[in-house]
């Protein structure tokens, strides 16, 4: 479980074909106090990590994805240089500044258009397909695992704003949003079970 947080931007060191998809990623992190078996979040992909080294700050570690994983979200794009989102999962008592990220990705959205609006970049964005209504105005949702809030609707798209320390802490810099760049999307998971209750009551 994650708040959408960001706490690093990694880099994508290596990538490996095997049966699954290794990625290899440059951190920030101590991983010396990270534990094999440990979850991060990876522009909002929760990954399991397999292999990591040295302990000490300036580290990297190691996971793998599937197929399933490759096909639902942008990990497929990944590259050596790649930025990706880091965040380590929650613990018991930590302070929740975003709101509840599962990290299971619900598919891909797409960014229509960016505009300044005061220091703050308005992101314009399309909802995957059958997605659009579990966006509410300012309700959360997880872009690239950041949490962010929705400052309105218009049927499958939807609008945020992202100030400046977002942009200076994560890949939503100026520099490395466009239109048509893919975003990991994942719904409110109170969105999910409120939609889900009422296609039960129909």
């Amino acid at each position: 479980m994650f708040t959408g947080i960001i706490t690093d931007v990694g880099r994508i060191a290596a990538v490996e074909q095997r049966g699954d998809t290794r990625f290899r990623l440059e951190t920030a992190y101590n991983m010396g106090s990270v534990a094999i078996g440990a979850s991060i979040a990876c522009s909002g992909v929760c990954l399991t990590v397999v292999d990591k080294g040295p302990a000490g700050e300036g580290g990297w570690f190691e996971v793998d994805a599937s197929a399933e994983t490759l096909r639902r979200t942008k990990l497929g794009e990944w590259a050596p240089g790649s930025l990706v989102n880091l965040e380590r999962s929650l613990k018991v008592g930590d302070e929740m500044g975003g709101h509840i990220v599962a990290g299971h990705v619900d598919g891909l959205a797409t960014i229509l258009s960016t505009e300044p609006e005061g220091d703050s970049v308005r992101i314009t964005i399309a909802a995957p397909d059958s997605f659009g209504r579990y966006v509410a105005a300012k309700g959360s949702v997880a872009l690239d695992g950041v949490s962010l809030t929705v400052n309105g609707v218009d049927g499958q798209n939807f609008w945020v704003n992202v100030i400046p320390h977002t942009q200076a802490m994560t890949t939503f810099r100026r520099d490395l949003i466009a239109p048509g760049t893919k975003l990991n999307f994942e719904i409110d998971v109170l969105a999910r079970y409120v939609a889900r209750l009422q296609e039960w009551r129909s």
